[in-house]
């Protein structure tokens, strides 16, 4: 009898993951929404249509880039938080069957790691697109341009070799 109320006890801790349920969907929303404002901001502030102070798009597009690595990060949390659920609490019952291969649907903890590191290693080439495009005012020579194309070829190479099934 004390096996089995410490077994139900000891069942029951599971529901603690409920605050990273709760604390990832929270912050996914909350970095949606920072990423839509940076968004709106910079269409409004450096948008040459509505700032005649603006000669080129080089600020609004690496502020939306910067954009795109909030959605992403979000993503992560949500796949995170739904993943984390189904693991540890109750599957989650999609209603139409277009949702069965949903990315958000887990069903072992290797899956879920494999999708995160996904969605991570696209957010580490969205980085990296930024930071080439704050460094490509100071591409001077051919060789400066070479090497760049070089590295946009091995993260590519990179990205085919982890989707190869």
């Amino acid at each position: 009898m004390i096996k089995e109320q410490f077994e139900k006890i000891l069942w029951n801790t599971r529901f603690i993951v409920l605050f990273a349920v709760i604390l990832s969907i929270i912050s996914s929303i909350t970095l949606f929404m920072l990423g839509s404002k940076d968004i709106v901001q910079a269409t409004i502030l450096y948008n040459p249509i509505f700032n005649n102070k603006i000669n080129n798009n080089t600020e609004i597009l690496f502020t939306i880039i910067s954009s795109i690595d909030l959605f992403l990060i979000g993503i992560v949390l949500l796949i995170f938080g739904f993943g984390v659920y189904e693991l540890f609490i109750n599957e989650i019952k999609f209603p139409k069957s277009k949702f069965s291969e949903s990315t958000l649907k887990i069903n072992n903890l290797d899956q879920l790691k494999n999708k995160i590191i996904k969605v991570i290693i696209i957010v580490l080439i969205v980085k990296f697109f930024e930071k080439v495009l704050k460094l490509s005012e100071n591409f001077n020579t051919p060789n400066d341009i070479f090497l760049f194309s070089i590295s946009i070829l091995s993260i590519c190479i990179g990205y085919y070799l982890i989707n190869k099934k």
